[in-house]
């Protein structure tokens, strides 16, 4: 299984995808805690993505402390999959290759951004 990509991760623990966002990320804790035999093994990496969920370290974090887990246990990896294919079906959690179209014509006075998935703010100027 690849590991989940961390703007999804991202997007759910920020609270992009609105309720059913936040639904996704409390389905996905007790995902883990469901399926784990001792302490839950990657509280801290929940709990430090959402603590800074604009933060790509930490996202990547657990998505490989996920993917790792998902490679051990075999339920689990199919549990986590479902999951994955619901969470990725949300409305503003879109990740990875999509179609972005961008012209800019007419003769442009200022500043021109243009972007994708982003997460975060964007300043321009000082």
């Amino acid at each position: 299984m690849d590991p989940i990509a961390p703007e999804l991760l991202m997007a759910l623990a920020g609270g992009t995808a609105g309720a059913a966002g936040e639904q996704m990320w409390t389905t996905l804790r007790n995902l883990v805690r469901r399926r784990s035999s001792d302490r839950e093994p990657h509280d801290d990496e929940f709990t430090a993505l959402a603590g800074a969920a604009d933060s790509a370290e930490r996202a990547t974090a657990l998505a490989e402390a996920l993917a790792l887990r998902a490679r051990q246990d075999p339920a689990f990896a199919e549990a986590l999959a479902a999951w994955r294919r619901e969470a990725e079906a949300l409305e503003g959690t879109r990740t990875g290759a999509g179609d972005v179209s961008n012209a800019v014509s007419g003769g442009t006075q200022g500043t021109v951004v243009q972007a994708r998935d982003v997460h975060g703010s964007i300043n321009l100027g000082g």
